[in-house]
């Protein structure tokens, strides 16, 4: 689970409602009149459905669940994997692996890996791995980054549209005073949540899909590096020293690491 993202969007809801205290208000004014949030962000989703392929309208549920939760991703699994198959391939040739890459879950990976033992020129490789990635920051863009930053564009306006529907019913009270005051401040409550859903909920988790994005298509790179580094014949110490760079300094396999994870293996 992503505890960033449900922390985040806790605090920032605390923050909100730490400063309505601190103007004189209540945390629970922000509730007084839940058709401002059905209208702010059920409008904003339903506008954003609209602009979607039915494809991608069927995915919204997934779009939340990477957000919130997301696929856990393990490089340093990854790199003595590649390491050790790029050792088996030096030893007993490239079509040694072949048993070994219909094995594995990452289809990605497979696909590269199956292309080297079928012969594929490295050039081909490269060409294919590379295009599939590109196709892959593409899909992502297309679909949950783009539902959450629409949502983002459309919360503001939606909130504007129940604040002008809110007026109305004030302009129709203009001959009843005391209620015009409370009437104002719930029909300005519909651009709050707006405003709020688009700055705390929608943007965050549309950036929150592109970092993932990001992070997934540096991982697919190094996954490329280390099929074309055994396809190559390169000696598993340089293969494994070349994907670490892929890593930040911190997060790189010391010797000793790599080794005691080696003893354990065998």
């Amino acid at each position: 689970m992503d505890l960033t993202s449900i922390v985040g969007l806790i605090l920032s809801f605390v923050l909100v409602s730490v400063v309505m205290v601190i103007d004189g208000g209540s945390p629970a004014e922000l509730f007084a009149a839940p058709q401002a949030i059905l209208l702010t962000m059920g409008g904003a989703i339903i506008a954003a459905v609209i602009s979607m392929p039915m494809k991608d309208v069927i995915s919204i549920p997934k779009y939340f669940m990477k957000a919130f939760l997301g696929d856990k991703i393990e490089p340093h699994h990854s790199i003595e994997m590649l390491t050790r198959m790029a050792d088996k391939a030096r030893r007993e040739g490239l079509l040694s692996l072949e048993d070994e890459s219909k094995k594995l879950s990452d289809e990605f990976l497979k696909r590269g890996l199956m292309l080297v033992v079928d012969g594929v020129d490295p050039a081909q490789v490269r060409s294919i791995l590379d295009i599939e990635i590109h196709h892959m920051k593409e899909r992502h863009e297309m679909s949950g980054i783009s539902f959450f930053t629409a949502c983002g564009g459309y919360g503001p306006t939606m909130g504007i549209i129940g604040t002008v529907m809110g007026l109305i019913t004030v302009l129709k009270e203009l001959s009843n005073p005391a209620v015009l005051g409370e009437k104002i401040a719930v029909a300005f409550l519909a651009t709050l949540w707006g405003i709020l859903s688009a700055n705390v909920i929608w943007l965050p988790l549309a950036g929150k899909l592109r970092v993932k994005s990001e992070e997934e298509t540096l991982y697919r790179m190094m996954l490329m590096e280390g099929i074309l580094a055994i396809q190559s014949g390169e000696n598993p110490r340089i293969v494994r020293e070349k994907l670490s760079a892929f890593l930040s300094p911190k997060e790189r396999p010391t010797e000793s690491a790599a080794q005691a994870g080696q003893k354990a293996k065998a």
